[in-house]
C-alpha cells in the first residue's frame, strides 16, 4: 500500500491507460489524462495569479466533473467545495468566511452564488466540460481575464492545506475545519487498506462531493490505488440500478438512509444484483441499525462494511473488517489509521468497557479550527482530539457508539441514548426507519420523541409502537410522542439529525 504525503503523489498509481473515472453515457477518462488534467489545471490556476494555500471555491453539480475539479484544483490550492444548493446569503457567508480568492462555477451556471461573489469582490472562474475528451475533462477561464505569476506555484506539499470545510454548525456558529495534504491523503491511505482496493476494483459514487465522505472514500480512496470511479449526478434511488448496470461496480459507498432507499427497491431488481455481484458495501456517516445491515447483506449477497469517520478527522477513523476479519453489526470498527480512546471529562483515559467520549490523534486529524483558540482549546486534550461522541470500546478494540454528546437526551436527569430507543423501534416489523430526539420540556427538561417510517403496506398507531417499546425500555426511555411520516428530516448530505428537529417540527412539551 502506497502512503503519500500530497495529492499530486497519491494521484500516481493507476496505469496510464487504465479508467480513473466514468460517467453515464460518457467515455472513461484514463489516469494519464487525469494526471494531465490535474497539472493544466495548476498551471492555469497559477496562470490568473492562484496558488498553493490561496482558496478557491468550488460550486459545481455532482459528476465528474466535480471529482477531477477538487482533486485538480486541490493539488495547487486550497479547494472549498461548497454546496450547491446554498441560498445567496448562505453563499455569502461561507465565501466570506473561508476568504475566499475565487469561485469556479460551470460555464452558464445560474448559481446564487455568482451573485454573492459579485457583491464581495471575488473573481469568477469558469469551467468548461469537455466530456467527448473522458469524464470530467475540462478547461478553466477567469472571467476577468487578468492574469499574473501565482506568489507560490506548483504542486502543494505535504502541510499546505489542502481542503476546507466547514462543520455543521447545528448547534452553534459553523467552524472552519482546515484539513492538509497529508491528512487527506493520509485518511485515503488509511481507507485504501480497510478496503483493500486494486486496480480490479470500480465504485459507483452517489454520495454528494461537498462532503468529506464522498470526497476522500467516494473518490480519493479508490483512486489512490489505481481502481476507477463512476461518478452519477447524484443519488436517486429511482435510477441507482440502473447506474449500477452501467458502471458495473465492485462496491460503493453511502450514507443509512441511502442504503435504506436502495433496499426498498433492492427485491425487484435481483437480476441486475446478480449480473454485477459487490465485493463489499460500505456505510458511513452515521449509524447503521443492525436490522438493515442483515437485510442488505442478505439481498447483496455481500459484507456492509460499517466505519465511523468526521470532517476533522479527513474521514475514517474506524472501520468494521473485510472477510475474513471480523465484524461486528452495531460497532462502528476498531481503529483503522489514527490511534482512538475512550476518555473521561477530566481527561483522564478510560478502561475496555466504560463509556466516555472518543479521542483521536493521528496524521489524518487537522491541525485544528482556524481562528477559533477557544474551539481548539476545548476539542484538544492531551495531544486527542475530542470527537465528541460517547462510545465505548471492547476487548478487540471495536467502538460502540452510543450518541453525540450533545444528542443524549437529558430527561430530569435521566440520561437517554436516542440510539438505544432507535434500535428497539427498528425491531418492529412495521418500521422501515427511525429517529428518536429530545424534545423541550417545560419540567423535565427534556423528553423523548421519535419520528417514524413505516414500510410499504404495513400499518401502527403510536400507543401499540410505545407498547412495543415499553417491553424493552424503561418507562422514561419510551417515546412520550410518535410521529409517523412518510419521509424523515435530512440534512444536505443524507443524513438524520436528531438535533434542532423538534424546533425543524414545532414540538414541544
Amino acid at each position: 500500500m502506497n502512503r503519500c504525503s500530497n495529492l499530486h503523489e497519491l494521484l500516481q498509481a493507476g496505469a496510464d491507460n487504465a479508467a480513473a473515472l466514468g460517467a453515464p453515457a460518457t467515455p472513461d477518462l484514463s489516469f494519464a489524462d487525469l494526471r494531465q488534467l490535474m497539472a493544466d489545471t495548476v498551471a492555469a490556476l497559477n496562470g490568473m495569479g492562484l496558488g498553493r494555500n490561496d482558496r478557491v471555491a468550488i460550486v459545481l453539480p455532482n459528476g465528474a466533473e466535480m471529482a477531477s475539479a477538487f482533486v485538480s484544483i486541490a493539488a495547487g490550492t486550497t479547494s472549498a467545495p461548497l454546496n450547491p444548493a446554498y441560498r445567496e446569503d448562505e453563499f455569502e457567508f461561507y465565501l466570506q468566511d473561508l476568504n475566499a480568492k475565487a469561485l469556479v462555477v460551470e460555464v452558464g451556471s445560474q448559481s446564487p452564488a455568482l451573485a454573492a461573489a459579485t457583491k464581495l469582490g471575488i473573481r469568477v472562474i469558469d469551467l468548461q466540460p469537455t466530456p467527448a475528451a473522458g469524464a470530467g475533462r475540462f478547461t478553466l477561464r477567469a472571467r476577468d481575464g487578468q492574469s499574473g505569476a501565482a506568489a507560490r506555484g506548483g504542486f502543494a506539499e505535504a502541510d499546505e492545506v489542502a481542503l476546507i470545510l466547514h462543520t455543521s454548525g447545528t448547534t452553534s456558529r459553523p467552524k472552519i475545519v482546515p484539513l492538509t495534504q497529508r491528512n487527506v491523503c493520509t485518511s485515503a491511505g488509511n481507507i485504501a487498506a480497510t478496503l483493500q482496493f486494486s486496480p480490479k476494483d470500480r465504485g459507483l459514487n452517489i454520495m454528494p462531493l461537498f462532503h468529506i465522505h464522498g470526497l476522500i472514500a467516494g473518490i480519493l480512496a479508490p483512486l489512490s490505488q489505481g481502481a476507477s470511479v463512476f461518478c452519477t449526478p447524484g443519488f436517486n434511488a429511482l435510477k441507482f440500478f440502473a447506474q449500477m448496470d452501467e458502471a458495473r461496480p465492485t462496491f460503493y459507498t453511502a450514507v443509512p438512509t441511502m442504503h435504506q432507499a436502495i433496499l426498498t427497491r433492492a427485491e425487484k431488481n435481483a437480476d441486475v444484483i446478480a449480473r454485477h455481484p459487490l465485493r463489499f458495501m460500505r456505510s458511513s456517516s452515521s449509524s447503521m441499525p443492525t436490522q438493515v445491515i442483515r437485510e442488505l447483506e442478505q439481498v447483496f449477497k455481500a459484507p456492509l462494511i460499517e466505519a465511523y469517520g468526521m470532517t476533522e478527522a479527513a474521514h475514517q477513523m474506524a472501520s468494521n473488517q473485510l472477510p475474513p476479519g471480523l465484524r461486528k453489526p452495531g460497532a462502528v470498527g476498531k481503529s483503522a489509521g489514527p490511534d482512538i480512546a475512550i476518555m473521561a471529562e477530566d481527561g483522564t483515559l478510560l478502561a475496555t468497557g466504560e463509556v466516555g467520549e472518543i479521542v483521536i490523534r493521528g496524521d489524518n486529524v487537522t491541525p485544528g479550527y482556524e481562528n477559533n483558540p477557544k474551539a481548539n482549546g476545548e476539542a484538544f486534550t492531551h495531544g486527542w482530539f475530542r470527537t465528541g461522541d460517547q462510545g465505548a470500546m471492547d476487548e478487540d478494540g471495536f467502538v460502540t457508539l452510543t450518541g453525540r454528546l450533545k444528542e443524549i437526551i437529558n430527561r430530569g436527569g435521566e440520561k437517554i441514548s436516542p440510539r438505544e430507543v432507535d434500535e428497539v423501534l427498528m425491531d418492529h416489523p412495521a418500521v422501515l426507519q427511525v429517529v428518536t430526539f429530545g424534545v423541550p420540556h417545560a419540567k423535565l427538561g427534556e423528553d423523548v420523541a421519535a419520528c417514524v417510517v413505516l414500510r410499504e403496506g404495513h400499518t401502527l398507531d403510536e400507543s401499540a409502537l410505545r407498547s412495543f417499546a415499553a417491553q424493552r425500555l424503561a418507562d422514561f426511555k419510551v417515546p412520550k410522542k410518535v410521529l409517523f411520516m412518510d419521509e424523515i428530516p435530512k440534512g444536505a448530505t443524507g443524513k438524520l439529525q436528531r438535533i434542532g428537529l423538534a424546533a425543524k417540527l414545532g414540538l414541544s412539551f
